[in-house]
């Protein structure tokens, strides 16, 4: 579980790293609106608008910026997002996926294209590395919220394939199918999540020496500071001392 637990630092970098919060909060309204719009403007009727509601929240985004965002879906003068996912290899052969939502797909393109290159790796083809990860639903809770027995007989109880507990946190996976039931148990008996989303998790990782691993976090960051860039992941782990000189 080691090197899952380096790839979660890598992923939340994100979240704990962008100074630049109207970034971060611009970020967070795209993906609620575009939830809203794909399905109903109601969090409770719509997993992945829930999903982005409690992702905004846990980043102390005001509740007015939410309803607005949500308000933006059900307009007709609201921005129109084409949801796209590239692939490739970071240096060390890393495989790298990028979910980003924008309004320019070939200025995101170049721009996430040119991000690989000058990096040492090179974008692929949609499908060239996604069969290296599962695509499955993430449900995270802090340790205070039960104990890990108590959210393993919960979580197993209410459809959840696999649970990892430690001193992060509890890590529950489902399938996409049974996500939203899933977390709605959870919720039912815990409270809010800390996190909720389908999420791309690597099926192994790589251990990379600091200097490929000082590359890739590098990567990950540029990509990760991109406007249309939502979610980033990657197969890697790297040293707990890297990760502390880097900010991690």
């Amino acid at each position: 579980m080691a090197g899952h637990s380096q790839f979660k630092n890598i992923m939340h970098r994100k979240g704990r790293q962008d100074a630049q919060k109207s970034k971060l909060f611009s970020k967070l309204a795209r993906e609620i609106t575009v939830a809203a719009k794909m399905g109903t403007p109601d969090p409770a009727m719509n997993a992945r608008l829930r999903a982005a509601v409690i992702a905004a929240r846990q980043e102390n985004m005001p509740r007015d910026n939410i309803e607005r965002a949500i308000k933006k879906a059900i307009g007709t003068e609201g921005e129109n997002y084409d949801e796209i996912r590239y692939e490739g290899y970071g240096p060390g052969g890393v495989a790298v996926i990028v979910e980003a939502l924008t309004d320019n797909r070939n200025r995101a393109a170049s721009d996430i294209r040119s991000y690989f290159t000058k990096s040492g790796g090179n974008m692929g083809e949609t499908g060239s590395v996604s069969f290296m990860f599962d695509h499955v639903g993430f449900i995270e809770y802090d340790t205070e919220k039960a104990s890990a027995d108590e959210m393993l007989e919960a979580a197993i109880e209410a459809g959840a394939d696999d649970v990892v507990s430690g001193e992060g946190g509890h890590e529950v996976y489902a399938s996409q199918e049974t996500f939203r039931e899933v977390a709605k148990a959870l919720e039912a008996k815990f409270g809010e999540a800390r996190k909720a989303a389908v999420i791309w998790k690597p099926q192994n990782t790589l251990s990379v020496d600091d200097e490929t691993g000082e590359k890739l976090i590098k990567l990950m960051d540029l990509l990760n500071e991109h406007d249309d860039v939502q979610n980033v992941y990657a197969n890697f782990e790297v040293s707990d001392a890297l990760m502390a000189k880097m900010g991690g």
